[in-house]
């Protein structure tokens, strides 16, 4: 056996061991995030519940005070003119006095030791916060190496024998999976998993309506799960689609085009999506039209999702020498100049046209809809 060979071997072996030691290590890391949720979760209502609680001892010790007062006067009253009340009076007022000081006592300190745990659940709540924080990020770290073990760099030695290109060949491909799979997670948190949570809570109130109202009220509530249903379908649908479009490599570009617009009007039945192609129909490079493509998707997109538009128009043009896109919605525009936070529709529009050398121009303003033009060059 030769000695690249051989160190081939120890290698693999020792990059099994780090795998095993990585594995366990994130899924103890991921459980410490998942307890912490948990906790954060627990104590934030228990925050919630005790903030209601203070300002209910706060509001009634108030009109105890008041009360306590108004006896206070009473009491001196009675104690200045005792000739004409009678002990039993005098006694009675002063018991009541002493009863609701003794009563106003008691919700005070009531009220300061809710207070107390009030400020200590938001101590841990924030150390919760920074724990999961930091779970997740040394979670997010740990992934990246261990994809790097177990995806890259397992293999990538028999391809590449230069030790910096296969570093750096290694880290590009780990870049663009996370960056993947974290707009997956994204979406599908976004997306699908809110709308199959709500339909589990639609579904408990339509037994609860069916109980206690009826079967025709059960029924309304039963076509209200069925749209959330439908909604969430429509959603995961869209983003297996986007994983990855098949008709892009059997077609092309513009038949793809045309049958993913149609698509997305059949889904939004108050929309309606006109599409347009000019110049010689011609199959492009694989890289230009995944491009091209995931543009137009992400225009027409973020017009779905953010402009309540009537209309959408998509326009693609052929040239010989580069590719123009342009996607007008009349929707209720936006000002370019004010960026919204968490705002990654735009910001990885530019960049994908960045990397082509393209240009992307947005004109847009609050009540005149968005106009979306997109030159790229080809080469």
């Amino acid at each position: 056996m030769s000695v690249q060979k051989t160190g081939d071997i120890a290698l693999d072996h020792i990059i099994d061991e780090m795998v095993d030691t990585v594995t366990n290590s994130k899924d103890e890391i991921f459980q410490i995030g998942e307890e912490s949720r948990n906790e954060f979760e627990k104590l934030n209502s228990e925050l919630a519940d005790t903030k209601k609680q203070v300002i209910s001892l706060i509001d009634e010790g108030d009109k105890l005070e008041q009360k306590v007062r108004f006896s206070r006067v009473r009491l001196s009253e009675v104690s200045k003119q005792f000739q004409t009340y009678s002990e039993e009076e005098i006694r009675k007022v002063y018991e009541q006095t002493h009863g609701l000081q003794m009563e106003l006592s008691m919700k005070r300190e009531k009220e300061k030791q809710l207070r107390e745990r009030r400020d200590d659940l938001e101590r841990r709540l924030r150390n919760l916060e920074e724990t999961i924080g930091r779970a997740e990020a040394l979670g997010g770290k740990i992934s990246i190496v261990l994809n790097y073990l177990t995806e890259d760099f397992k293999h990538v030695s028999d391809a590449l024998e230069d030790a910096k290109e296969k570093q750096e060949f290694g880290l590009q491909i780990i870049e663009a999976q996370e960056e993947e799979r974290r707009r997956l997670s994204r979406e599908i948190h976004d997306g699908p998993a809110q709308m199959l949570a709500n339909v589990m809570l639609r579904s408990d109130l339509v037994d609860r309506t069916y109980r206690e109202r009826g079967v025709e009220e059960a029924m309304q509530e039963v076509k209200s799960v069925r749209a959330l249903v439908r909604s969430a379908l429509y959603e995961v649908r869209r983003i297996i689609y986007d994983l990855r479009p098949m008709a892009l490599d059997d077609l092309g570009l513009i038949p793809t085009l045309k049958k993913y617009l149609a698509t997305i009007e059949d889904y939004n039945n108050s929309i309606h999506i006109s599409f347009a192609s000019f110049g010689k129909e011609r199959r492009l490079d694989t890289k230009y039209e995944v491009a091209l493509f995931r543009l137009v998707q992400e225009a027409v997109q973020n017009a779905v999702k953010h402009a309540e538009p009537k209309e959408i128009k998509v326009k693609v043009e052929l040239k010989s020498n580069g590719v123009m896109i342009v996607v007008k919605d009349d929707g209720k525009g936006f000002d370019t100049t004010q960026k919204k936070e968490k705002s990654f529709g735009l910001v990885g529009m530019r960049e994908r046209v960045d990397m082509l050398d393209g240009e992307l121009n947005i004109d847009s303003s609050l009540g005149e809809g968005t106009i979306v033009t997109i030159h790229l060059p080809i080469n």
